[in-house]
């Protein structure tokens, strides 16, 4: 199954989103934001694809200043 990232510019609201995440049972987990991102060293939340509407959804109502959007997972 494809993967998602969640991208942050912020190590904290990542953290953060990843708590959410965990309290609502969703399965996610924090990962190191890869090169491709453009953003520097940060923290990316990892979510299967068929989350990806209930991610959205904390996402948006957590309004995240930091959150810089989504792209692709590769790799394990």
């Amino acid at each position: 199954m494809t993967d998602i990232l969640a991208v942050f510019r912020s190590r904290t609201q990542a953290i953060d989103c990843m708590g959410r995440l965990k309290a609502l049972q969703i399965p996610a987990r924090l990962v190191n934001t890869p090169r491709e991102a453009n953003i520097g060293c940060g923290l990316s939340v990892r979510f299967a694809l068929n989350a990806a509407a209930r991610v959205r959804a904390v996402i948006a109502r957590a309004n995240y200043s930091a959150f810089y959007g989504y792209m692709p997972a590769v790799g394990a």
